[in-house]
């Protein structure tokens, strides 16, 4: 099975994946950064989701063909900005 690793939100999943599901609100966790080959089978990114005036969870997945590992951490007094990139990052309050 050939998995699409390009996604970068729900509304690119629903273009890319035609069988996919989604319950709740998708898009709760924010792509701060992401790098992926699809011919070699890897992909790596960062989400972040905001806890507003509490920090953020900021989750990390690193998949190298069918091998996933994930963390997930707190992040203390920072939220989520737009970036020069086109991307978010995290900043202090």
């Amino acid at each position: 099975m050939k998995k699409t690793l390009k996604n970068t939100n729900i509304s690119e999943a629903t273009e890319n994946i035609e069988d996919l599901k989604i319950v709740g609100n998708g898009d709760t966790f924010q792509l701060l950064f992401k790098v992926y080959s699809e011919k070699e089978g890897w992909m790596k990114s960062t989400k972040a989701m905001e806890i507003k005036n509490v920090g953020c969870l900021v989750q990390v997945t690193t998949q190298q063909g069918n091998n996933i590992a994930e963390s997930l951490v707190f992040v203390p007094g920072v939220w989520i900005i737009d970036d020069i990139n086109g991307g978010k990052k995290l900043v202090k309050y």
